[in-house]
């Protein structure tokens, strides 16, 4: 082993006031359902620009909950990217819909805008773009495509937050109509395990606010029934319930008490909360976001400077539109020119304290998408980059000694593998 120091591709970033604002929820009367999450999500909104944000327990609730407010039948279809967590399809299936893959530019990782249309049918009904490795999609352009043919966006930002779109916060749904985000260890910032939902939409928001927690409201200006809640000496009795029996002559009233400790279940809902823990942890965070990004921006700059003007190695090119959170740095490895293939370098490598990560396989070729009959050749962009991506250390508290030696290990084994 070349050094004995270990690296993985994405690490949280942890200081004393994090720890200090997690310790006072802690001590308090709420570890969840207190005023922590409410406080959250208007920073969000505030950094964002969005009007409304739902706070939940992960990334991957996001997207369910994003894509199950609207009633897709199983003839519906969903369009996104291959290149992405198997969360973004598997949200689709969740909901009863069926995804439809669209290649991806090799330049940037993105959704092709070409390939969208080509997968529009009548049955269409969502876009999900993914904001990958934190590059904005080109949105306003995919709003127009959405636009032409009525379709709903739900932008898959779990790599962005942070990211601009035309100098515009990405989560701002300006181009959308709603935004989810991940605060997962390896992501921007961390909430532990957590995620959000950004609209512009107050129906939205309330659909997602009753979904996120049972499908229950105890807000009675939504109550379908109509429920009292004054309490007095006599209690109230309401005779609201006309329940029939098996005999459809008769029936009987069910009477219920009401009071302030009055719910509705009026959907079938989800446990998706995020805890006043995670989001005392959010917050804190969210307060360091600019200096976060402005690191991950540097150690992106010294990896393009270190790999540059060497045919072996390629990144990408960040498009004018967007200027990027940077939530990983794809390391593009021209194989034809060397003597090992991605499985052999991918253990070297490790084997040398560099546990990387590939980002990712594409959703299709996992078994379980296999039994929907996707093709691999309809993907020949997504097929590349899956056999030349590898993605490198990124995160706030590496510094330069540690970034000289994550070249220096590749460098020293890509020269081993080259041809004399």
């Amino acid at each position: 082993m070349l050094f004995k120091k270990k690296y993985a591709y994405g690490k949280q970033s942890i200081s004393l006031l994090d720890i200090w604002s997690v310790i006072k929820v802690l001590r308090s009367d709420f570890l969840t359902q207190g005023p922590k999450v409410k406080e959250f999500e208007q920073a969000i909104c505030d950094y964002t620009g969005a009007k409304y944000c739902v706070a939940v327990s992960n990334g991957t609730a996001a997207l369910h909950l994003a894509v199950a407010i609207f009633d897709l039948k199983n003839t519906d279809e969903v369009i996104t990217s291959p290149i992405t967590f198997v969360a973004t399809a598997n949200s689709i299936l969740y909901s009863g819909a069926n995804v439809k893959f669209a290649d991806i530019n090799l330049e940037d990782g993105c959704i092709n805008l070409n390939e969208i249309k080509k997968y529009i049918t009548v049955n269409t009904k969502r876009i999900i773009p993914v904001h990958y490795a934190g590059i904005s999609c080109d949105m306003e352009k995919i709003y127009q495509i959405a636009h032409e043919n009525n379709l709903f966006i739900i932008e898959d930002a779990a790599h962005a937050i942070g990211s601009e779109y035309k100098g515009e916060k990405v989560g701002n749904c300006k181009y959308s109509d709603m935004t989810i985000f991940s605060f997962h260890p390896v992501k921007t910032i961390t909430t532990g395990e957590g995620g959000a939902i950004t609209t512009n939409n107050k129906e939205i928001y309330e659909k997602l606010l009753l979904l996120r927690s049972h499908g229950i409201t105890k807000n009675n200006s939504c109550f379908v029934s109509p429920a009292q809640f004054a309490i007095s000496e006599q209690p109230v009795i309401s005779e609201m319930f006309v329940i029939p029996d098996s005999d459809p002559g008769s029936s009987y009233i069910n009477k219920s008490l009401y009071g302030a400790w009055y719910y509705e279940q009026q959907v079938l809902g989800f446990n998706y909360r995020l805890p006043d823990i995670n989001a005392a942890l959010g917050i804190s965070q969210l307060k360091k976001i600019d200096k976060f990004i402005k690191r991950r921006r540097e150690i992106v700059e010294f990896y393009k400077e270190s790999f540059m003007n060497d045919s072996r190695f390629y990144f990408f090119s960040e498009p004018e539109y967007s200027k990027a959170a940077f939530h990983l740095f794809p390391l593009f490895i021209n194989f034809e020119q060397l003597k090992i293939n991605k499985i052999e370098l991918f253990e070297k490598l490790k084997n040398n304290g560099l546990n990387l990560q590939v980002h990712y396989i594409p959703v299709y070729r996992q078994p379980y998408y296999q039994n929907f009959g996707f093709k691999f050749n309809n993907y020949p962009n997504s097929e590349k980059f899956y056999t030349i991506e590898l993605s490198l250390p990124l995160y706030y508290d590496l510094n330069k000694r540690d970034l000289k030696k994550i070249v220096k290990i590749i460098k020293q084994l890509i020269v081993l593998s080259s041809p004399t």
